[in-house]
Protein backbone atom coordinates (compact mmCIF):
# COMPACT_ATOMS: atom_id res chain seq x y z
CA UNK A 1 0.00 0.00 0.00
CA UNK A 2 1.42 3.55 -1.33
CA UNK A 3 0.64 6.27 0.95
CA UNK A 4 0.74 9.73 -1.12
CA UNK A 5 1.98 12.95 0.55
CA UNK A 6 1.38 15.77 -1.10
CA UNK A 7 3.43 18.59 -0.50
CA UNK A 8 2.52 22.18 0.40
CA UNK A 9 2.10 24.76 -2.91
CA UNK A 10 5.33 26.55 -3.43
CA UNK A 11 5.84 29.44 -5.28
CA UNK A 12 6.76 29.02 -8.89
CA UNK A 13 10.67 30.01 -9.82
CA UNK A 14 10.21 33.97 -10.81
CA UNK A 15 11.95 34.67 -13.93
CA UNK A 16 14.79 36.43 -14.61
CA UNK A 17 14.39 40.11 -13.52
CA UNK A 18 11.06 39.60 -11.89
CA UNK A 19 10.44 39.83 -8.18
CA UNK A 20 10.04 36.44 -5.71
CA UNK A 21 6.50 35.38 -5.62
CA UNK A 22 4.98 34.51 -2.07
CA UNK A 23 3.04 31.20 -2.14
CA UNK A 24 -0.54 31.71 -1.58
CA UNK A 25 -2.22 30.31 1.10
CA UNK A 26 -5.96 28.88 0.95
CA UNK A 27 -8.65 30.96 2.45
CA UNK A 28 -11.70 29.10 4.02
CA UNK A 29 -14.75 31.95 3.89
CA UNK A 30 -17.52 31.15 6.80
CA UNK A 31 -20.64 32.39 5.82
CA UNK A 32 -22.91 33.69 7.82
CA UNK A 33 -25.66 31.50 7.67
CA UNK A 34 -23.24 28.71 8.94
CA UNK A 35 -21.96 30.75 11.73
CA UNK A 36 -25.47 31.01 12.69
CA UNK A 37 -26.29 27.58 12.70
CA UNK A 38 -23.18 26.45 14.10
CA UNK A 39 -23.49 29.35 17.08
CA UNK A 40 -27.57 30.19 17.21
CA UNK A 41 -27.55 29.46 20.94
CA UNK A 42 -24.65 32.52 21.72
CA UNK A 43 -26.52 34.71 19.04
CA UNK A 44 -30.06 34.28 20.90
CA UNK A 45 -28.10 35.78 23.81
CA UNK A 46 -28.23 39.23 22.28
CA UNK A 47 -31.73 39.18 21.21
CA UNK A 48 -32.93 40.87 24.58
CA UNK A 49 -29.97 43.58 24.57
CA UNK A 50 -30.94 44.27 20.66
CA UNK A 51 -34.82 44.53 21.62
CA UNK A 52 -34.00 47.05 24.34
CA UNK A 53 -31.80 49.49 22.64
CA UNK A 54 -34.49 48.95 19.57
CA UNK A 55 -37.70 50.26 21.80
CA UNK A 56 -35.90 52.62 23.99
CA UNK A 57 -32.75 53.86 22.12
CA UNK A 58 -33.82 53.86 18.40
CA UNK A 59 -37.16 54.07 18.42
CA UNK A 60 -37.58 57.48 20.49
CA UNK A 61 -35.16 58.85 17.72
CA UNK A 62 -38.51 59.48 15.60
CA UNK A 63 -39.80 61.98 18.11
CA UNK A 64 -37.63 64.15 17.19
CA UNK A 65 -39.07 65.01 14.72
CA UNK A 66 -41.19 67.28 16.43
CA UNK A 67 -38.00 69.85 17.19
CA UNK A 68 -39.31 70.85 13.28
CA UNK A 69 -43.08 70.16 13.91
CA UNK A 70 -45.05 72.00 16.67
CA UNK A 71 -47.04 69.68 18.80
CA UNK A 72 -49.84 69.54 20.33
CA UNK A 73 -51.03 67.76 23.62
CA UNK A 74 -53.68 64.81 22.40
CA UNK A 75 -52.97 65.39 19.30
CA UNK A 76 -50.33 62.73 16.83
CA UNK A 77 -46.98 62.58 18.55
CA UNK A 78 -45.12 63.78 15.36
CA UNK A 79 -46.43 67.12 15.53
CA UNK A 80 -49.78 68.64 13.74
CA UNK A 81 -47.77 71.21 11.53
CA UNK A 82 -44.50 71.89 9.63
CA UNK A 83 -42.70 74.56 10.95
CA UNK A 84 -39.16 73.86 9.94
CA UNK A 85 -36.45 75.58 11.82
CA UNK A 86 -38.37 78.27 14.47
CA UNK A 87 -38.03 76.31 17.48
CA UNK A 88 -34.37 76.41 16.04
CA UNK A 89 -34.19 79.73 15.54
CA UNK A 90 -36.24 80.70 19.38
CA UNK A 91 -33.34 78.86 21.55
CA UNK A 92 -30.69 80.35 19.31
CA UNK A 93 -31.84 83.99 20.21
CA UNK A 94 -32.94 82.82 23.96
CA UNK A 95 -30.49 84.65 26.36
CA UNK A 96 -31.25 81.93 28.95
CA UNK A 97 -30.73 79.12 26.77
CA UNK A 98 -26.85 80.08 26.35
CA UNK A 99 -26.79 80.86 30.10
CA UNK A 100 -28.11 77.43 30.58
CA UNK A 101 -25.60 76.08 27.72
CA UNK A 102 -22.79 77.81 29.66
CA UNK A 103 -23.25 76.21 33.03
CA UNK A 104 -23.82 72.96 31.37
CA UNK A 105 -19.91 73.43 29.83
CA UNK A 106 -18.40 75.02 33.35
CA UNK A 107 -19.93 71.83 35.52
CA UNK A 108 -19.46 69.24 32.32
CA UNK A 109 -15.72 70.75 32.33
CA UNK A 110 -15.27 70.66 36.38
CA UNK A 111 -16.61 67.11 36.32
CA UNK A 112 -14.24 65.80 33.33
CA UNK A 113 -11.23 67.68 35.05
CA UNK A 114 -11.49 65.92 38.19
CA UNK A 115 -13.37 63.01 38.45
CA UNK A 116 -11.47 61.43 35.44
CA UNK A 117 -7.71 61.87 36.63
CA UNK A 118 -8.75 60.79 40.13
CA UNK A 119 -9.55 57.32 39.80
CA UNK A 120 -6.29 56.96 38.00
CA UNK A 121 -4.18 58.39 41.01
CA UNK A 122 -6.17 56.10 43.19
CA UNK A 123 -5.64 52.91 41.33
CA UNK A 124 -1.87 53.57 41.21
CA UNK A 125 -1.48 54.13 44.93
CA UNK A 126 -3.84 51.31 45.65
CA UNK A 127 -1.33 49.00 42.96
CA UNK A 128 1.39 50.08 45.43
CA UNK A 129 -0.29 48.67 48.94
CA UNK A 130 1.48 45.96 49.86
CA UNK A 131 -1.13 45.08 52.67
CA UNK A 132 -3.47 43.12 51.07
CA UNK A 133 -6.28 43.78 54.26
CA UNK A 134 -5.79 47.71 53.88
CA UNK A 135 -6.11 47.74 49.65
CA UNK A 136 -9.29 45.45 50.29
CA UNK A 137 -10.38 47.66 53.31
CA UNK A 138 -9.31 51.17 50.94
CA UNK A 139 -11.42 49.55 47.94
CA UNK A 140 -14.96 48.89 49.79
CA UNK A 141 -14.67 52.32 51.24
CA UNK A 142 -14.19 53.76 48.39
CA UNK A 143 -16.66 51.82 46.10
CA UNK A 144 -19.52 52.06 48.45
CA UNK A 145 -20.69 55.82 47.19
CA UNK A 146 -21.20 54.29 43.99
CA UNK A 147 -23.91 52.12 45.72
CA UNK A 148 -25.99 54.78 46.98
CA UNK A 149 -28.91 56.46 45.00
CA UNK A 150 -28.70 59.84 43.88
CA UNK A 151 -31.91 60.65 46.32
CA UNK A 152 -29.60 59.53 49.21
CA UNK A 153 -26.48 61.41 48.10
CA UNK A 154 -28.19 64.97 47.33
CA UNK A 155 -30.27 64.00 50.98
CA UNK A 156 -26.39 63.37 52.89
CA UNK A 157 -24.86 66.76 50.60
CA UNK A 158 -27.91 68.91 51.51
CA UNK A 159 -27.28 67.78 55.15
CA UNK A 160 -23.65 68.51 55.91
CA UNK A 161 -23.99 72.00 54.31
CA UNK A 162 -27.02 73.41 55.56
CA UNK A 163 -26.85 76.19 58.15
CA UNK A 164 -26.37 73.48 61.23
CA UNK A 165 -24.71 70.98 59.14
CA UNK A 166 -21.59 69.06 59.88
CA UNK A 167 -19.07 72.20 57.79
CA UNK A 168 -20.87 74.88 59.04
CA UNK A 169 -20.09 73.38 62.74
CA UNK A 170 -16.36 73.08 61.59
CA UNK A 171 -16.46 77.00 60.21
CA UNK A 172 -17.93 77.90 63.66
CA UNK A 173 -15.23 75.98 65.59
CA UNK A 174 -12.83 77.96 64.00
CA UNK A 175 -14.12 80.72 64.34
CA UNK A 176 -15.71 81.79 61.15
CA UNK A 177 -19.54 82.43 60.38
CA UNK A 178 -22.12 80.03 59.17
CA UNK A 179 -21.87 79.80 55.14
CA UNK A 180 -25.83 79.04 53.82
CA UNK A 181 -24.20 76.60 50.83
CA UNK A 182 -27.40 75.68 49.91
CA UNK A 183 -28.56 79.18 48.68
CA UNK A 184 -25.35 80.89 47.47
CA UNK A 185 -24.99 80.65 43.59
CA UNK A 186 -21.25 80.68 43.92
CA UNK A 187 -20.97 77.58 45.74
CA UNK A 188 -22.73 74.92 44.11
CA UNK A 189 -20.53 74.19 41.48
CA UNK A 190 -18.00 73.38 44.70
CA UNK A 191 -20.40 71.41 46.03
CA UNK A 192 -21.95 69.16 43.05
CA UNK A 193 -18.37 68.18 41.93
CA UNK A 194 -17.01 67.36 45.51
CA UNK A 195 -20.16 64.95 45.87
CA UNK A 196 -19.24 63.66 42.61
CA UNK A 197 -15.88 63.44 43.10
CA UNK A 198 -17.13 61.26 46.27
CA UNK A 199 -19.36 59.13 44.46
CA UNK A 200 -17.75 58.31 41.35
CA UNK A 201 -13.90 57.82 41.95
CA UNK A 202 -13.23 54.85 43.88
CA UNK A 203 -15.85 53.18 41.52
CA UNK A 204 -13.85 54.01 38.53
CA UNK A 205 -11.04 52.13 40.07
CA UNK A 206 -11.84 49.14 39.17
CA UNK A 207 -11.11 48.98 35.26
CA UNK A 208 -7.65 51.03 36.06
CA UNK A 209 -6.74 47.81 38.89
CA UNK A 210 -8.01 44.91 36.30
CA UNK A 211 -5.43 47.30 33.61
CA UNK A 212 -2.67 46.78 35.70
CA UNK A 213 -2.95 43.43 35.98
CA UNK A 214 -2.28 42.27 32.68
CA UNK A 215 1.26 44.44 32.53
CA UNK A 216 3.74 42.15 32.21
CA UNK A 217 6.00 42.18 35.43
CA UNK A 218 9.10 40.97 33.54
CA UNK A 219 9.14 44.96 32.38
CA UNK A 220 9.50 46.21 35.35
CA UNK A 221 12.09 44.15 36.38
CA UNK A 222 13.89 45.06 33.21
CA UNK A 223 13.43 48.55 34.67
CA UNK A 224 14.69 48.39 37.75
CA UNK A 225 17.90 46.44 36.34
CA UNK A 226 17.90 49.63 34.09
CA UNK A 227 18.14 51.52 37.61
CA UNK A 228 14.61 52.67 37.36
CA UNK A 229 12.97 54.23 40.94
CA UNK A 230 9.46 53.29 41.59
CA UNK A 231 8.43 56.90 40.01
CA UNK A 232 10.45 56.15 36.41
CA UNK A 233 8.70 52.55 36.64
CA UNK A 234 5.21 54.02 37.16
CA UNK A 235 5.85 56.68 34.27
CA UNK A 236 7.66 54.17 32.06
CA UNK A 237 5.96 51.39 32.24
CA UNK A 238 2.56 51.32 34.83
CA UNK A 239 0.96 54.36 32.76
CA UNK A 240 1.86 53.32 28.91
CA UNK A 241 0.51 49.84 30.03
CA UNK A 242 -2.72 51.11 31.30
CA UNK A 243 -3.01 53.89 28.09
CA UNK A 244 -5.77 52.14 25.91
CA UNK A 245 -7.72 52.00 29.24
CA UNK A 246 -7.37 55.65 29.75
CA UNK A 247 -8.12 56.65 26.42
CA UNK A 248 -10.86 54.60 25.73
CA UNK A 249 -12.62 56.36 29.27
CA UNK A 250 -11.74 59.58 28.32
CA UNK A 251 -13.38 59.38 25.02
CA UNK A 252 -16.42 58.05 26.66
CA UNK A 253 -16.54 61.07 29.10
CA UNK A 254 -16.03 63.18 26.81
CA UNK A 255 -19.03 61.81 24.66
CA UNK A 256 -21.27 62.35 28.08
CA UNK A 257 -19.77 65.81 28.49
CA UNK A 258 -22.80 67.70 27.95
CA UNK A 259 -24.83 64.67 30.13
CA UNK A 260 -23.93 66.72 33.16
CA UNK A 261 -26.25 64.96 36.15
CA UNK A 262 -30.03 65.75 35.69
CA UNK A 263 -31.07 64.06 38.91
CA UNK A 264 -28.40 64.83 41.00
CA UNK A 265 -28.65 68.86 39.89
CA UNK A 266 -32.46 69.07 39.73
CA UNK A 267 -31.99 67.55 43.92
CA UNK A 268 -29.85 69.76 44.62
CA UNK A 269 -30.63 73.01 42.98
CA UNK A 270 -33.15 75.69 43.66
CA UNK A 271 -34.17 79.23 41.95
CA UNK A 272 -31.48 81.31 43.77
CA UNK A 273 -29.07 78.96 42.58
CA UNK A 274 -30.26 79.16 39.14
CA UNK A 275 -27.33 81.37 37.75
CA UNK A 276 -24.78 78.58 38.11
CA UNK A 277 -26.84 75.53 38.69
CA UNK A 278 -29.36 75.35 35.90
CA UNK A 279 -27.80 72.72 32.68
CA UNK A 280 -29.42 71.60 29.44
CA UNK A 281 -31.10 68.96 31.06
CA UNK A 282 -33.25 70.59 33.70
CA UNK A 283 -34.31 73.81 31.40
CA UNK A 284 -35.21 70.60 28.81
CA UNK A 285 -37.56 69.19 32.42
CA UNK A 286 -38.99 73.16 33.46
CA UNK A 287 -39.96 74.17 29.31
CA UNK A 288 -40.75 70.65 28.27
CA UNK A 289 -42.63 68.99 30.91
CA UNK A 290 -43.54 71.65 33.48
CA UNK A 291 -44.21 74.36 30.42
CA UNK A 292 -45.68 71.74 27.89
CA UNK A 293 -43.73 72.82 24.96
CA UNK A 294 -42.58 69.93 23.86
CA UNK A 295 -41.27 71.53 20.16
CA UNK A 296 -39.14 73.66 21.53
CA UNK A 297 -37.43 71.22 24.29
CA UNK A 298 -37.30 68.48 21.53
CA UNK A 299 -35.26 71.12 19.30
CA UNK A 300 -33.09 71.66 22.69
CA UNK A 301 -32.33 68.33 22.88
CA UNK A 302 -31.29 67.67 19.22
CA UNK A 303 -29.01 70.60 19.53
CA UNK A 304 -27.52 69.12 22.78
CA UNK A 305 -26.88 65.29 21.26
CA UNK A 306 -25.41 67.25 18.12
CA UNK A 307 -22.68 68.56 20.49
CA UNK A 308 -22.19 65.45 22.47
CA UNK A 309 -21.71 63.59 19.07
CA UNK A 310 -18.96 66.14 17.84
CA UNK A 311 -17.27 66.26 20.87
CA UNK A 312 -16.47 62.01 20.75
CA UNK A 313 -15.76 61.58 16.99
CA UNK A 314 -13.24 64.52 17.29
CA UNK A 315 -11.93 62.94 20.74
CA UNK A 316 -11.84 60.19 18.85
CA UNK A 317 -10.47 61.00 15.44
CA UNK A 318 -7.93 62.78 17.73
CA UNK A 319 -6.62 59.97 20.00
CA UNK A 320 -6.33 57.80 17.31
CA UNK A 321 -4.10 60.33 14.72
CA UNK A 322 -1.85 61.52 18.16
CA UNK A 323 -1.66 57.89 20.12
CA UNK A 324 -2.96 55.40 17.88
CA UNK A 325 -5.65 54.24 20.55
CA UNK A 326 -9.25 54.72 19.79
CA UNK A 327 -12.70 53.18 20.16
CA UNK A 328 -13.07 52.22 16.41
Amino acid sequence: MTTQITEPATAAAPGPGEPPKKAKTPRYKTTWRKAFKRDWQLYTLVIVPLLFFLVFRYAPMLGNVIAFRKFVPGGSIYGETWVGLRYVKMFVNDPNFWEVFGNTMALGALSLVFTFPLPIVLALLLNEVRSRYFKRFVQTVSYLPHFLSIVIVAGMVMQLVSLEGTVNQIVRALGGEAVSFIQDPSWFRTIYVSSEVWQTVGWGTILYLAALTTIDSQLYEAARIDGANRWQQTWHVTLPGIRPTMITLLILNIGTFMAVGFEKVLLLYNPLTYPTADVVSTYLYRVGLVSNNFSYAAAIGLFESIIGLTLILSANAISRRTVGTSLW
